[in-house]
């Protein structure tokens, strides 16, 4: 608005007197227009962002109008395009702004996300893995041992950078070990049936994405129950992708920890958005006295 009155103004005396006058003419329609967007936020959320960018602009421009025909009336005059036309290309200036910065942090800001749901995975699996080895440590050290052995590459693969899509094969060995581990801890109780069917060797997938969910498996639908239960893993690539079913016994004893349950998937769905945006599904309940977790992922290689 200085900007402006400094151009326009004919003489310094006269430039407290413009600014004031272009001051009159601009903050009203901008806080009309304000008050305007602010009624209409969660319609516009709704609506694609050309058609919400689209509607800003005219709203600028309407609301200048409307100010500019009220000054008019009141203190004489024609009713000039010149203003809505500058407030409409202010707004439009404005929306570009915001979006370029919004796209400048959008990186920043995921890969901070995403080290934050990767982060509340790790203790839960440290945790839960010590244990496993301090139930046998007494008993069979030679055994323990080589669980030690186990956990330690468990680690470094929790450890490492988990930014990035990863083979599945790393996957699968990363779950295969981890519910080892739990077998020493759980016996026979834990039966894992494995159902994997031929998929590409350069097939990639999101990293951390099964042994969660076997956690998950392990905690609220084996652990909590004395008699034997089975987990099925089953993986099988489709043409377009990848699906993935996990199920596991419902355990009367469950309940209490339904909420711990559905942290977890919470967890994997937002992990899912940030790496596969709204290409991959995820879906899960309890059927038959099984509760079972879907997943569907885009085909994604290596190469």
């Amino acid at each position: 608005m200085l900007v402006v009155a400094l151009i326009g103004h004919r003489s310094i005396d006269r430039l407290p007197g413009e600014i004031v006058e272009l001051a009159a003419r601009v903050e009203p329609a901008l806080v009309l227009t304000l008050m305007l967007l602010y009624g209409l936020a969660p319609w516009l959320k709704s609506q694609p962002a050309w058609r919400s960018a689209l509607l800003v602009v005219v709203l600028a421009m309407l609301a200048m109008l409307g100010m500019e025909a009220l000054l008019a009336r009141l203190l004489g005059g024609e009713t000039g395009w010149r203003a809505p036309l500058a407030a409409g290309a202010s707004a439009a200036l404005l929306l570009g702004w915001f979006d370029l910065r919004a796209r400048a942090l959008a990186p920043a800001l995921a890969e901070a996300r995403l080290a934050a749901l990767t982060a509340r995975i790790r203790p839960h699996f440290f945790f839960n893995s010590l244990n496993a080895v301090l139930g046998v440590m007494r008993d069979d050290p030679r055994r323990a041992e080589l669980a030690l052995e186990e956990l330690s590459e468990l680690f470094r693969a929790l450890m490492r950078d988990n930014r990035k899509f990863v083979p599945l094969s790393e996957e699968l060995a990363l779950a295969r070990k981890y519910l080892d581990i739990e077998k020493l801890r759980l016996g026979e109780r834990l039966q894992v049936r494995w159902e994997v069917a031929d998929c590409p060797a350069d097939l990639i997938v999101l990293p951390l994405l099964l042994q969660p969910l076997l956690e998950n498996a392990v905690y609220h639908g084996i652990e909590p129950g004395r008699e034997k239960g089975e987990i099925r893993v089953h993986i099988a690539a489709e043409r377009d992708g990848v699906h993935i079913e996990i199920d596991n016994p419902v355990s009367p004893a469950q309940e209490p920890h339904r909420s711990g349950n559905r942290m977890a998937l919470a967890n994997l769905r937002e992990r899912l958005m940030l790496f596969y945006d709204l290409e991959a599904r995820l879906e899960y309940g309890e059927r038959a006295g099984r509760y079972r977790v879907c997943i569907d992922l885009p085909k994604r290689s290596a190469r």
